[in-house]
């Protein structure tokens, strides 16, 4: 039998360093054909990182080595081979300190990306005058937290998904957002990517109601992951998310309420489920969630759309067909990409912005309404009933 572990930010993972080497190797070359060899090495690094205890830790100087300007809390797999990879790649070394209850995940990373420092303390990272923005990837129920504690000190903050877990999170971080100078960017990259930014460009050119598909298949989690603890908000907030905002996104803000959302589930909440929307313009909307075993690339995705003339047909973020009557357009990445490394330097913008860039941070209105999305997207499933939602309301925010 695999062995499984569990992983701190993203799903339950099967821990391939303990895999037989025929089993490495094979998974070492798919990933290489899907995501290159630099990104296939820090993925495999990634997994050493999640299991590194050091003897003695590594030494660190006092005060902190000057330079670097951004936080992280929150030092797991995805911390270490997305955001802290992709920060390096193309801003250089920026990084000052990060932040993890395991020690050893923040030393670790600390290491390998030559910080100035690490804690077991985010009340450090977020006091730290040289620092003006955070990247949060910690667990799902911290996120708003902390958010919430930079913002009001005045820093920026890219919050890794979901922004929030609960309703009271979300209204205390959209008052938050509303009293501090500094900005907010959330963890939902698939917007980003060349080919979500592609669909939305063809089905923006048609007018008229539209229907969206999508089919995930995620990996199965034990149930003693802490996913799955009440804190944390279960699949839907930490998987689901990103496809609820991703279809919210795509339809115009004029047009998405009210939004009416029908659960269909068996024994089970939150996943293998399916769950329809539809929008105020008569869009519809359906998601399907399957986790029934191990998938070797990782979570599939295949989405589908039509609008107008426009049909479209989309799997993995690799591969996308356009059709528009008679006209056929495909567009293929050479590498597997889900939007991550536009979504992590695009909230670097938001306090270094390029010359002649816009980098543009998220509303309080939008995080308020895709936030709220998910919320009730759970609340339905859970309860199994239909729920009908309507637009953000400023006065909500301004009676926190």
């Amino acid at each position: 039998m695999p062995h499984w572990s569990i992983g701190p930010k993203g799903n339950a993972w099967m821990d391939y360093t303990s895999q037989k080497p025929s089993f490495k190797i094979k998974k070492a070359l798919r990933y290489i054909r899907l995501y290159g060899i630099r990104r296939t090495l820090i993925k495999i690094k990634g997994q050493y990182h999640m299991k590194k205890k050091f003897p003695t830790l590594p030494a660190l100087e006092n005060p902190p080595e000057k330079g670097g300007h951004v936080g992280l809390i929150g030092c797991g797999n995805f911390a270490f081979s997305n955001i802290a990879y992709y920060l390096k790649k193309n801003c250089g070394r920026v990084m000052r300190g990060a932040m993890d209850i395991d020690i050893h995940k923040a030393a670790s990373l600390f290491k390998e990306y030559d910080l100035r420092y690490y804690t077991g303390d985010a009340d450090k990272i977020i006091s730290d005058p040289f620092i003006d923005l955070v990247y949060i990837a910690s667990n799902h129920t911290s996120h708003a937290e902390y958010a919430i504690e930079a913002l009001k000190v005045g820093k920026s903050v890219h919050i890794e998904k979901p922004h929030v877990v609960t309703g009271d999170q979300l209204k205390r971080l959209c008052a938050a957002m509303s009293e501090s100078k500094g900005k907010v960017e959330l963890g939902f990259n698939r917007p980003k990517s060349l080919i979500g930014r592609t669909i939305k460009q063809h089905l923006d050119s048609q007018t008229g109601p539209a229907i969206f598909n999508w089919f995930i298949a995620g990996h199965e989690i034990d149930p003693s992951h802490w996913y799955f603890k009440e804190e944390e908000g279960g699949r839907i907030l930490g998987n689901l998310c990103h496809w609820t905002d991703f279809i919210f996104w795509l339809v115009a803000p004029e047009n998405r309420f009210p939004i009416t959302i029908t659960p269909t589930r068996g024994e089970k909440s939150d996943c293998d489920i399916a769950v329809t929307y539809v929008f105020g313009d008569e869009s519809i909307a359906a998601i399907t969630f399957s986790a029934k075993g191990h998938t070797f690339e990782g979570v599939r995705e295949r989405f589908a759309a039509h609008r107008g003339n426009v049909l479209i047909s989309m799997d993995d973020f690799k591969d996308l067909t356009v059709e528009v009557v008679e006209k056929k357009h495909k567009v293929f990445s050479l590498f597997r990409d889900h939007g991550h490394e536009q979504n992590i330097t695009n909230s670097y913008g938001m306090v270094r912005p390029k010359a002649g860039h816009i980098h543009p941070s998220c509303s309080v209105e939008y995080v308020w309404e895709t936030g709220n999305l998910f919320l009730k997207t759970r609340e339905a499933l859970e309860q199994n009933k239909q729920i009908v939602l309507h637009p953000f309301d400023n006065s909500i925010v301004k009676k926190m």
